[in-house]
């Protein structure tokens, strides 16, 4: 899994590589500022030394803005990196996507596969962060600032271990409990995604039979099981950050009640004592973010394992080694094919069919008889179960994809135009057609009438999913584009209705 993600950092080395590098600096500053600090009170301060509190002063302001310098880059680095990584997680997921078949995308799921790309990306994209500051930072700052307050005080800073089992167990307790409860809250979420996908893209239906109340009831049960579930999330999330600041707070009250008595008989200096507070506070907040870090890192395995499984998975419809690179004719053989969707399930069985070259053939059957099953096997959209199909004499096996689907034009029963230009939308058929080679492709589709009739013809603007021509215009508008292919198979999926 490592693997693959570190491909997706590809492009974005330079900023993940110097993000830990201005960490560094900023944290040796902040080590080194507490001693300079513990010099300006005993050396300045305590004995009234004006030019040595400007001197020091002046270097602690250096120290501070260079600090300051080295965060803000530091940030900025983070930011972009974790971006263009996300950025390129997206791409790969969509561009592997692209290549499934359609029961590579029925495993999944639409509103599933939405999700990925946008919830679950944006988890990784935040634990990716978290990682190339917080790993370096936490243990550069936890080990150094041990060592600095040790060489101050050879007892105190062993107080923080007071906060460690405590911090530890509040870890557990959100790593054993928190993980599976993130992993059913992404099911949820694809769950309303769905119902938000469906209702949207079947408003117009939603709508004429008077079905908003029911339609909002459904929403609202999925909303309602994703809060439950969000505040049960946060609520753990809640318990883990008092009882870590808890932690923090009787480390630091030890430190005062000890280090005073220290102080009291002159065992230590009031400089040194700021600066063991300082130095106690930083481990336990870098011991703090440290848990945080392993937390989110924890909790965002769940997106991680979602996103990598899109990654890897392998399309089952797949390009032969050789594969031929030309459909001679039309010809279609079925020899004792039978599919299913599901194993145990089949809907067509041993099925032979044998279709020349030229030849007109309507397929005739009730409702869920198997179709549009049969005629997507032909392009190669599913691949049979059993037996072989065969265009132009070869086994769709043999050829090449994308001159299979180029040779096999195919209107299908819910057709998609897409926004843009009715002549973008066409150019799907063919690239580089004319306007004239268009019109003619209209003209057989019995299209010419309205789209002339629209505003800018073939440049009219069409909207997404095609919702402001007719379900009649926009069947007749695919076959156009699909008769713009020059097929040698042309297979019209109840487009006729």
């Amino acid at each position: 899994m490592i693997k693959k993600y570190k491909e997706c950092v590809k492009g974005y080395w330079g900023y993940v590589i110097a993000t830990p590098l201005c960490v560094i600096v900023e944290s040796i500053l902040e080590i080194l500022i507490p001693f300079k600090m513990a010099d300006l009170i005993d050396k300045g301060v305590d004995v009234g030394n004006l030019e040595y509190i400007k001197h020091q002063g002046l270097i602690l302001i250096g120290y501070a803005a260079v600090a300051m310098i080295a965060g803000v880059l530091g940030g900025y680095l983070a930011s972009n990196g974790s971006a263009g990584f996300a950025k390129n997680l997206r791409r790969e997921m969509y561009y592997n996507i692209q290549h499934f078949s359609f029961a590579n995308i029925d495993k999944f799921s639409t509103a599933g596969l939405v999700t990925r790309m946008t919830t679950d990306v944006t988890q990784i994209q935040q634990a990716f962060m978290m990682i190339i500051r917080g790993a370096f930072r936490g243990p550069f700052i936890m080990v150094f600032a041990f060592i600095a307050a040790f060489k101050i005080n050879d007892k105190l800073p062993f107080a923080f271990l007071v906060a460690v089992p405590v911090i530890v167990i509040g870890l557990a307790v959100v790593i054993k409990f928190g993980i599976p409860m993130f992993q059913r809250m992404f099911r949820v979420y694809d769950k309303l995604n769905a119902v938000v996908q469906e209702n949207v893209r079947g408003i117009r239906v939603v709508k004429a039979y008077v079905r908003e109340e029911k339609e909002n009831e459904k929403f609202q049960g999925v909303s309602n099981e994703l809060y439950k579930m969000s505040v049960k999330a946060e609520r753990l999330m809640a318990f883990a950050s008092p009882v870590m600041e808890m932690a923090i707070y009787a480390v630091t009250l030890i430190v005062c009640w000890f280090g005073a008595r220290l102080v009291i008989t002159e065992a230590m200096t009031t400089g040194q004592l700021m600066s063991m507070f300082s130095y106690v506070a930083r481990i336990l907040t870098a011991f703090l973010m440290m848990s945080m870090l392993i937390m989110q890192i924890t909790l965002s395995g769940a997106s991680a394992k979602r996103i990598y499984d899109v990654l890897v998975e392998v399309p089952d419809i797949q390009n032969p080694e050789n594969p031929v690179m030309e459909v001679k004719d039309g010809s279609i053989k079925f020899e004792n094919v039978s599919f299913a969707y599901a194993k145990g399930k089949p809907c067509l069985s041993n099925l032979n069919v044998d279709i020349k070259s030229g030849e007109t053939i309507g397929v005739i059957g009730g409702t869920g008889c198997g179709k549009s099953s049969f005629v997507q096997l032909i392009p190669r959209l599913y691949d049979a179960t059993e037996g072989n199909v065969y265009v132009g004499g070869l086994n769709v096996k043999d050829y090449d994809m994308e001159v299979l689907r180029s040779s096999v034009a195919m209107v299908l029963q819910k057709n998609i135009l897409f926004e843009g230009t009715l002549r973008e939308n066409l150019a799907w058929g063919n690239k580089n057609a004319t306007d004239e080679q268009m019109w003619d492709a209209l003209k057989l589709a019995q299209a010419t009438e309205f789209v002339s009739r629209m505003e800018g013809g073939l440049d009219a603007e069409i909207e997404q999913g095609g919702t402001n021509v007719s379900g009649g215009q926009r069947q007749r508008l695919c076959i156009a584009r699909a008769l713009l292919t020059s097929p040698k198979v042309l297979i019209l999926d109840d487009s006729t209705s």
